[in-house]
């Protein structure tokens, strides 16, 4: 699989590809990537070859040089997937969103199709990653297959309101119906080293229920949210972060086990826990994750002091 950690994706902002002011509005924003969206959003389907325009004179400006942009493409079923892949293989976006992902035939389609752009545009082979959307029951039970079938994939992400349409169930207030897909969507991409990401919060101007999800989020092991308003970002990013006592323990528990493998000890003990390879292996990527926020976190403040 890719090496998810090499990329910061605490939120993942979707914007229409079809909006001056809300594109703009985008490229000033602290998200970590952009979902410059030419799906859902982007309606009538005539609009779709005017997102696609925008999208390519906004990146040739400039002004998306601060973030890593994922579009999220139309689906293969579309009509539209090849125009969009053929116009944004271009310097400047990451990879792709890929919507309705249902299985892995799906994945190895437009692998295919970008691997043939790379070679005809004469990028590096696997230069463009993808990030598959979960939107249905079926997606949910393939999601490991999803990952598995291109090494491009370095993310997958949780659509749960198509999801609990084609469940036919409820979005119920406290989310139970929405529980398991979460956990086991989560489950597969750490299971595949790749990141998970959850699903939007659509109750946007009710910060206190975004924390209740974001700290259930935590708890399943995931490491991003889509998000669908700015001001979800701090909160998110809150979340998402290490704290400063996070660092400071797992700091302290790398020296100990350090000391403990110099003094031929074999295992540390920090209070009532043993140091053993799983707390060890967390530890380093903590550190290694609170490196990236913090070099995040310097490049935007220094940005937007200037």
């Amino acid at each position: 699989m890719s090496l998810s950690n090499d990329y910061l994706m605490r939120s993942l902002m979707f914007v229409p590809g079809h909006s001056d002011r809300l594109l703009t509005s985008a490229s000033k924003s602290s998200a970590d990537v952009l979902l410059i969206d030419l799906e859902d959003s982007v309606q009538p389907v005539e609009n779709k070859q005017v997102a696609r325009d925008k999208v390519e004179k906004y990146i040739n400006e400039g002004y998306f040089k601060d973030y890593q942009l994922f579009p999220r493409i139309n689906d293969r079923n579309s009509g539209q997937l090849h125009k969009d892949i053929n116009q944004l293989t271009i310097n400047g976006v990451a990879g792709f969103m890929y919507p309705k992902a249902k299985n892995a035939g799906d994945i190895h389609f437009i692998d295919k199709l970008l691997e043939t752009i790379e070679v005809e545009k004469g990028f590096a082979l696997g230069s463009f990653k993808l990030i598959p959307l979960i939107e249905t029951a079926a997606a949910v039970l393939n999601a490991q297959e999803i990952i598995q079938a291109s090494q491009r994939v370095i993310a997958i992400a949780f659509g749960s309101e198509d999801f609990i349409q084609d469940l036919q169930g409820i979005h119920d207030p406290k989310g139970e119906s929405i529980l398991v897909p979460r956990s086991m969507i989560a489950m597969a991409a750490r299971a595949n080293n790749v990141t998970p990401i959850d699903t939007v919060h659509i109750k946007v101007h009710d910060i206190e229920d975004l924390k209740e999800n974001l700290e259930l989020a935590r708890k399943l092991g995931f490491e991003g949210m889509l998000v669908l308003h700015p001001k979800e970002i701090e909160h998110v990013h809150r979340y998402f972060s290490p704290t400063p006592k996070e660092i400071d323990n797992a700091q302290e528990m790398l020296q100990l086990n350090d000391e403990a493998q110099k003094n031929n000890v074999g295992v540390a003990i920090i209070g009532d826990k043993f140091v053993g390879p799983p707390l060890v292996s967390a530890a380093e990527q903590l550190l290694k994750r609170s490196k990236k926020v913090e070099a995040r976190n310097d490049y935007l403040n220094s940005r937007d002091h200037k």
